[in-house]
């Protein structure tokens, strides 16, 4: 399974992250491609610790259950996949290219430091494999949504 802890991975996703423009149309889903470069550089804020998240409570009866169930394979992550609060762009314009480059060395800084605390708002606690598998899984939803 790819995960972003691979640095070929990363240089693959860098790549299709560079080939999104703020013109770029969605394939699915409500977001255009500014929230979509926001909503993923707040994700990966998540996993600094840099943005706050509440666990929902759902999560706590079934996070564990999903994340096993989410990370067995390669499977893609389903269009239209529910997402937290914390992280739905609400503007729907502002600085793409600032956006984009903030999440670009967020994924670099994420890949290269072990986050041993990390509580995922609807999976609960997360290892550094999890984090890393979890993370490549978002990005290329994302990426698959804006045709890259």
């Amino acid at each position: 399974m790819k995960t972003t802890f691979d640095k070929a991975t990363r240089d693959e996703l860098v790549k299709r992250i560079n080939t999104i423009q703020e013109s770029t149309p969605a394939q699915w889903g409500k977001m255009n491609a500014y929230q979509m470069v926001k909503h993923c550089r707040q994700w990966e804020e998540l996993i600094t610790g840099d943005l706050p998240s509440k666990r929902v409570f759902i999560g706590r009866i079934f996070g564990k259950i999903a994340l096993k169930s989410f990370l067995k394979d390669d499977s893609p992550m389903g269009r239209n996949s529910p997402t937290t609060p914390e992280v739905k762009a609400q503007e729907s314009t502002g600085n793409f290219a600032a956006e984009k480059t903030k999440w670009l060395a967020l994924i670099e800084q994420n890949a290269n430091t072990v986050t041993p605390n990390f509580v995922h708002p609807f999976f609960g606690k997360m290892t550094n494999e999890q984090i890393g598998l979890l993370a490549y899984k978002h990005i290329d939803h994302h990426l698959r949504q804006f045709g890259a």
